[in-house]
């Protein structure tokens, strides 16, 4: 071998070795480094220096979050199936040197990391379902992920992990269940309903009974002042009438003139009024000479009546 071709063989050598002395460690990894399989430092993002033969990039460990979709199933205390379906987050605890120690060396793999992941978080969910009644599940949503967390938060973290979010997006039930639960919020909607529609027709009896007494109280009143109109109209009609023939009968008397010209007068328009207004009515008035004699009769004696009290009154 000629020396040119020897000292290529070297620079070729040197230059491998130079490049392979450079590490780049992207954004939202840290990389760890080990000596012939044991544990020796940690790079961080960006361009790094290694000893090139003797350092080993053993693994690369994303601190970004990450996500994974969950199906299992649980059964209550009441021997009821419940199938959920859930979204886990999760992401490395922190960057610290211990932390991303126990996310490289505490499991083989990323999968069995996962696995073990999963299941105890599906196990601490079943525990916590079995004490509760199928029908109690739906409204202990928030209850499950809260008792999900405090029970996970210490065993994630020596893992080197930190359970962010767990969601239950659908929590569902076999159909048989689910058609009575149907059943009885149906019955119950009902029962609201029928007990709704109970108390409106009993405010509308109420209510039409209030307005039926308020109206004869207003028609009773009503009616009592109109009697009580009609009484002071009579009365007033019968005080000017009274008035009237007191009147006439003092000129006449004063003529020296017969007063019972003036009942004569209001017997012959009593018998006219009658006759123009009867609408059909028929009235019986006895109009004979002597029933019109005995009328005047009686009325000249209410005048004589009439007189004296006036002579007394002076």
């Amino acid at each position: 071998m000629t020396p040119a071709i020897s000292f290529m063989i070297v620079v070729f050598i040197g230059l491998i070795i130079l490049f392979s002395s450079f590490v780049t460690v992207k954004q939202g990894t840290i990389a760890v480094v080990t000596v012939f399989g044991k544990y020796r430092r940690i790079l961080h993002p960006g361009l790094n220096l290694k000893l090139p033969l003797i350092e080993q990039i053993h693994s690369r460990i994303s601190i970004q979050n990450r996500s994974v979709e969950l199906e299992f199933q649980a059964v209550t205390i009441d021997q009821a199936k419940v199938y959920f379906k859930a979204m886990l987050l999760y992401s490395v605890l922190d960057q610290m040197e211990e932390t991303i120690k126990n996310v490289a060396f505490k499991f083989v793999d990323e999968r069995n990391l996962m696995q073990a992941l999963i299941r105890t978080i599906e196990g601490s969910i079943r525990a916590y379902v079995a004490t509760k009644k199928q029908a109690d599940v739906l409204i202990l949503r928030g209850d499950i992920v809260e008792h999900v967390k405090g029970q996970l938060d210490q065993v994630l973290e020596s893992w080197g992990y930190h359970l962010q979010d767990l969601q239950l997006n659908d929590i569902t039930f076999d159909d048989v269940i689910l058609k009575s639960m149907s059943q009885v919020v149906a019955s119950n909607n009902l029962k609201a309903a029928a007990e709704n529609e109970g108390q409106a027709l009993l405010i509308t009896k109420t209510k039409a009974a209030e307005a039926e007494g308020n109206a004869i109280k207003i028609a009773a009143e009503a009616e009592r002042q109109a009697a009580q109109l009609r009484g002071q109209g009579i009365a007033l009609f019968r005080e000017e009438v009274a008035k009237g023939m007191t009147a006439a009968a003092k000129e006449m008397h004063e003529a020296d003139m017969d007063t019972s010209v003036i009942m004569f007068t209001m017997w012959t328009e009593s018998i006219k009024h009658f006759a123009e207004n009867s609408q059909g009515n028929v009235i019986f008035l006895d109009g004979s000479t002597d029933a019109m004699q005995k009328t005047l009769k009686e009325v000249m004696s209410l005048n004589l009546l009439h007189a004296d009290n006036v002579k007394k009154g002076k």
